[in-house]
């Protein structure tokens, strides 16, 4: 099996990925603007305090908890929340609260194995990593309880957060998407992104029409490794 990305290795993993992000294309009319420049330094602390949760194992060795599978019809996916409930409440950008993973399998043809170099071997990833870090999120319990107020709305990389909202498993709370490892038309903060999809025929999670798409955080609720 071929090695896993480590010190010098990873290092050079995140630096490509932030230069990628970085240079991706934000001219055209439906792109979303580009980031201040002073965000990157932030999201540089999100990617090396995330790199080695790239291997899925590693994140639930680190005590993240594995849930279902996230979509909606219209605005796209989130994938696959590994959740840490000991990190609500953190606005620490190298510890968000939430990992999101994608399918291998189901977003293949999203993934270009060739860029990786002698990095990682595609075969053996989809065979034991079925699972690729797309996403992070931080989740703040809201301090209030009150719905109808949003002065203790936290803010991260200059961005405030989604909510709040109540969903099953989860106290009121905000949260926050930062797609670090994938690429998302919709911005690097939204929280839906329209090329992550959910294995075929696999059950997801979905909302009730009365939460508003753009303020939902996944229900915290163990789903059957596989």
């Amino acid at each position: 099996m071929p090695a896993r990305p480590a010190g010098k290795a990873a290092v050079a993993l995140v630096s490509a990925a932030l230069l990628a992000l970085a240079a991706a294309p934000a001219h055209a009319a439906d792109a979303p603007p580009p980031l201040d420049p002073t965000v990157w330094n932030g999201l540089a602390k999100t990617y090396q305090g995330t790199a080695k949760y790239q291997y899925e194992a590693s994140a639930l060795a680190d005590g993240y908890v594995r849930t279902a599978c996230t979509a909606d019809p219209q605005l796209g996916g989130m994938g696959y929340h590994d959740v840490k409930a000991s990190l609500f409440g953190s606005l620490d950008p190298a510890k968000p609260a939430a990992l999101l993973y994608e399918d291998a399998d189901a977003n293949r043809d999203e993934w270009d194995f060739g860029d990786l170099g002698d990095v990682t071997d595609p075969a053996d990833t989809a065979a034991d990593e079925p699972r690729r870090l797309v996403a992070a999120e931080w989740i703040v319990v809201d301090k209030d309880g009150d719905p109808a107020t949003t002065d203790d709305r936290p803010t991260l990389f200059g961005q405030k957060f989604d909510g709040p909202t109540t969903l099953p498993g989860l106290p009121l709370h905000y949260s926050l998407h930062a797609w670090l490892w994938k690429p998302n038309p919709s911005g690097m903060f939204a929280p839906w992104n329209p090329t992550v999809k959910c294995p075929t025929g696999e059950p997801t999670t979905t909302y009730a029409p009365a939460v508003a798409p753009a303020s939902v955080t996944p229900a915290v609720v163990a789903a059957p490794t596989r």
